[in-house]
């Protein structure tokens, strides 16, 4: 009689074990891969209540894990689909095995083994590979005098731009780099020789299956154009320019003001002369701490430029997130990090 009680046990938690399994089981597997490819999983739970609570773990034994451990959740009348980012880093890949909790019963997933495809790539192929991929902005300055700094935002779905590479850069790097599911967004910095006339790279769209070319004419442009701060480790071009401008207008409205006699004319000339005289603020003092490594971007990936051996006093002549401008000896300039200024 026990006994046929304990298989009576046995066979409803097995039935409650598959009951939860039915309403979890996968909507969207990619059928084709390509090396470094972002790519999306998607759970379907067929049987949601709002107030419910699902909980997802995934085996950690298994050498590809998600690259966010929440999913991603939209909701289609009872149904809930829970989706999960994915890198193809290898040839084959196994997803984890995906163990389910919901409202205290448990179910699992089994893992898919999915394979990578070659691309024939073009000798402009950038490596990434995206569902979408645009330029917000992009500035071109002079870094020196035999190369440029091109600065792309970038804006794409689906992409591995961390793996960016662009043929014939001297130094690239990327900051702010930002990853939200399937949106993905970054500064790029890229210093090019000046003898190209172009930039011009492509990226793979995954969604078109075909190479999509991106060119940019690599010409010098005022900087009202375009979203980005002044990164150019160099001189500002545009200096000399804004100050004869706002002498000119200083001049001009303080004749203005004693020929019309409008104090209107007046105040546009005092606003005019503080602007000016903005432009004549000296650059603010700091100590770099010895060993003090000089990067030619403001990037963590950047190139190293030079060693600041001794305790150096120089002039900031900019900041940028977390790291600031200065000149080292015979006309050296680049970047530190402000963890590398000497402390009072």
């Amino acid at each position: 009689m026990k006994s046929s009680h304990f298989l009576v046990l046995i066979w409803l938690i097995f039935s409650s074990f598959l009951s939860a399994q039915a309403t979890f089981k996968y909507s969207y597997i990619p059928k084709k891969l390509y090396h470094n490819q972002i790519f999306p999983i998607t759970i379907i739970h067929t049987q949601s209540d709002r107030n419910s609570t699902t909980l997802f773990e995934f085996d950690s034994w298994s050498n590809t894990q998600p690259l966010f451990e929440k999913p991603l959740i939209i909701k289609n009348s009872n149904d809930e689909f829970y989706t999960f980012y994915f890198k193809a880093t290898d040839r084959e890949i196994t997803t984890p095995r995906i163990f389910i909790t919901h409202n205290n019963q448990s179910s699992m997933l089994e893992p898919q083994h999915l394979y990578t495809t070659k691309l024939n790539k073009p000798d402009n192929f950038s490596s990434v590979i995206a569902t979408d991929l645009k330029l917000s902005s992009y500035q071109i300055s002079k870094y020196d005098e035999s190369s440029y700094l091109v600065t792309l935002s970038i804006d794409a779905l689906e992409a591995n731009l961390e793996d960016i590479h662009i043929k014939d850069s001297l130094d690239e790097g990327f900051d702010k780099f930002k990853r939200s599911f399937s949106k993905v967004s970054g500064d790029f910095f890229i210093i090019l020789p000046n003898s190209m006339k172009k930039l011009e790279f492509s990226y793979f769209n995954s969604i078109k299956k075909q190479f999509e070319d991106i060119s940019i004419k690599l010409e010098i442009q005022d900087s009202t154009v375009t979203t980005q701060s002044d990164l150019n480790p160099k001189y500002d071009s545009f200096e000399l320019l804004k100050k004869y401008l706002f002498i000119s207008l200083v001049a001009l409205f303080f004749i203005m003001f004693i020929i019309k006699r409008d104090f209107f004319y007046l105040v546009l000339g005092v606003v005019s002369l503080i602007t000016l005289l903005t432009f004549y603020i000296p650059h603010k003092k700091i100590c770099i701490q010895r060993a003090t490594k000089l990067y030619i971007l403001p990037t963590y990936t950047s190139r190293i430029s030079a060693i600041i051996q001794d305790e150096y006093n120089t002039t900031v002549l900019g900041e940028h997130n977390g790291y600031k401008k200065v000149e080292y000896k015979n006309n050296n300039i680049g970047w530190i990090k402000d963890e590398d200024v000497c402390e009072d």
